[in-house]
């Protein structure tokens, strides 16, 4: 068979009938599984846009937009009367912060899945010079951020918040550096605040950093139970709530809208602030509203780029109670006078120009494939999972315990994270976070599931015997 005959064969065979997102996003996709599957070569030259329309059964439009989302990824180079044609691969960059060890899958790190934001900022940084708030870089500017930034972080957050005001928006360095300021915001040393039994390790530490009273609440599958929190908040009188209403870290509950009103109101009724981290909404298709979005009297929202964008950004917001807008910023100002000039810049920049969705619908797309990798395996996981979470929550089968299994996965080649790192009780977790979007790829993903589930099934005794 010709080469141009086999490359049109690989486009007859392609199918994007099935999945969700718009059209080009999954002809997208799709050519990224034709050059994975080696159907599609370095150097091949694809089909005229009108042949590939006619081949899949789309218009010329959206094989169009497909082929630049393509550019953006950079898997396809377009040259002027020639044509467009795949890309060798890039070389893969380092990562910092996680085992880069050959032949070691690290899945106990949250970050992006893809490079998105490295094609966007190739794409974007010759252009900054050309901005009329280019000078602004190398200026000091407004604890609570620059007005621009504000404005867009406003408008790209204003279908979860449920307002537009730049004016209720603070910029931090991210959702741990936001949770902070929160906390000495509100709170004082000795002071109470609840969360739920098995809770994000970053805010165990911050509250023991900061000599904070951290108190569980009895939860159930759906969450954090009303009328236990009622009962605390009875007797704790605490300060705040800490939620993760979304995708919840590391259980992967999402909180109905009935159990968020349930909880906000009693929160209200007991004059107690919510803290809700909603870090990883964004990667959410349709998340219910958010405790913000119906409380915003008594809610402090945080989110950050960390876990949608890049995890190197640095860069959160937090949406305050009116009342408490601005002292929120005058903490920040003492913690670290203001965020990242040039951060700031490149963030509002990709907001007003479309890039952050775009981002982040690469993201979804990529995490969606990997959880139907992940189902592959059940029952490893059980958990119930948004279609878009970027890790799942293992209980581990008897008699494994978390160090064990820790120690024993680390060993055969997969990192993952202990369920204790959860837990500030004394009751011991039997239970792991995974991070699928933490693997190179799905291909590698797989290899480490792969791993785990035969540890977990067969592994016990080989362990013991330090086989």
């Amino acid at each position: 068979m010709e080469k141009n005959d086999k490359i049109k064969c690989a486009f007859e065979n392609v199918d994007i009938k099935s999945g969700t997102g718009p059209v080009y996003q999954k002809l997208c996709n799709a050519i990224v599984l034709l050059i994975e599957s080696k159907k599609l070569a370095e150097g091949d030259r694809l089909p005229p846009h009108r042949d590939i329309a006619q081949f899949v059964g789309v218009n010329v439009s959206t094989v169009t937009r497909a082929i630049k989302l393509l550019q953006q990824r950079g898997h396809v180079e377009s040259r002027v009367g020639s044509g467009s044609f795949i890309r060798p691969p890039r070389p893969r960059s380092p990562r910092s912060g996680v085992v880069e060890t050959e032949g070691v899958c690290d899945l106990s790190v949250n970050r992006p899945a893809t490079d998105a934001y490295l094609h966007i900022l190739e794409r974007i940084l010759p252009t900054l010079p050309l901005h009329s708030h280019f000078r602004m870089i190398q200026d000091y500017h407004l604890p609570e951020g620059d007005e621009r930034v504000r404005r867009a972080f406003a408008h790209w957050l204003a279908p979860a918040l449920g307002h537009e005001d730049p004016n209720r928006l603070v910029v931090v360095n991210g959702c741990q550096h936001g949770m902070s300021c929160i906390v000495e915001t509100i709170a004082q040393p000795g002071d109470v605040i609840l969360t739920d039994q098995i809770t994000f390790h970053g805010f165990i530490s911050l509250c023991a950093a900061k000599a904070i009273r951290l108190k569980s609440v009895e939860t159930d599958q759906a969450g954090m139970v009303p009328e236990a929190f009622r009962e605390a908040c009875i007797h704790n009188r605490p300060k705040a709530v800490f939620l993760m209403p979304n995708n919840h870290n590391p259980t992967t509950v999402t909180l109905s809208a009935r159990r968020r009103k349930a909880l906000a109101d009693i929160a209200r009724e007991h004059g107690v602030y919510i803290i809700e981290d909603d870090v990883c909404g964004p990667l959410m298709d349709n998340p219910p509203p958010t405790i913000a979005s119906t409380h915003p009297d008594i809610t402090f929202y945080v989110t950050s780029l960390s876990k949608c964008i890049a995890a190197g950004t640095r860069l959160g917001v937090v949406s305050a109670p009116p009342s408490q807008v601005a002292a929120l910023a005058g903490m920040l100002r003492l913690n670290c006078w203001s965020t990242n000039s040039l951060m700031n810049f490149i963030a509002a920049t990709m907001i007003e120009q479309g890039s952050m969705d775009e981002i982040i619908a690469t993201e979804r797309a990529e995490l969606r494939s990997r959880n139907k990798i992940l189902n592959e395996f059940l029952p490893l996981s059980q958990t119930p999972r948004e279609p878009t979470s970027p890790f799942a929550w293992i209980e581990l089968p008897e008699p494994w315990r978390c160090s064990t299994f820790v120690k024993s996965a680390e060993q055969a080649g997969v990192c993952v994270l202990t369920g204790e790192a959860f837990s500030f009780s004394q009751t011991p977790l039997h239970a792991v976070r995974i991070n699928i979007n933490a693997a190179r790829s799905g291909e590698d993903l797989r290899k480490a599931l792969v791993i785990l589930q035969t540890l977990a099934q067969t592994g016990y005794r080989k362990a013991l015997m330090g086989v």
